[in-house]
């Protein structure tokens, strides 16, 4: 059995990679950014991320972690969310505001339709010069013995 080994992508240091993607000093830290989190939550309910962030010392970051992985609860904290991953206004749902998921979405079907246009110009150009589809004939040029082909014109 291999042993599965990482370096932990919060401090870097070398670790056994099992249960968490992170070793257990950061794994007791992050517990530990948590509580805070939690702790000053059930003092303000009204509290937003920002402010969070601002009074435990905990990023950003971590605290949208905290939400996704559903350990704060946007149910009890009203104004509560997260940026949005393209532009950054606070959302509650998803990675993106209904705008960049509006954008992306158009931007996408617009690569769609150049692609489909793209791939319908190349099969009638394929269609065209398609073998078998046009009659073709030997020609003896100047008493050489060499042959070329040439296509038939209709």
């Amino acid at each position: 059995m291999a042993l599965n080994i990482a370096n932990c992508p919060r401090c870097g240091k070398i670790f056994a990679k099992g249960v968490s993607d992170v070793c257990r000093n950061c794994l007791k830290e992050i517990e530990k950014e948590y509580e805070l989190c939690a702790e000053y939550l059930r003092e303000n309910r009204g509290a937003t991320i920002y402010e969070v962030s601002d009074a435990t010392g905990v990023s950003v970051r971590q605290i949208t972690k905290f939400i996704r992985e559903g350990r704060i609860s946007l149910m009890d904290n009203p104004n509560m969310g997260y940026p949005c991953e393209s532009c950054g206004i606070l959302i509650r749902e998803g990675h993106l505001c209904w705008e960049c998921r509006t954008r992306l979405t158009k931007q996408v079907q617009r690569v769609t339709e150049a692609m489909n246009q793209r791939e319908s110009k190349n099969e009638a150009q394929r269609e065209e010069h398609k073998p078998g589809t046009g009659y073709w004939i030997k020609k003896d040029q100047d008493k050489e013995k060499t042959d070329s082909i040439r296509p038939l014109k209709d």
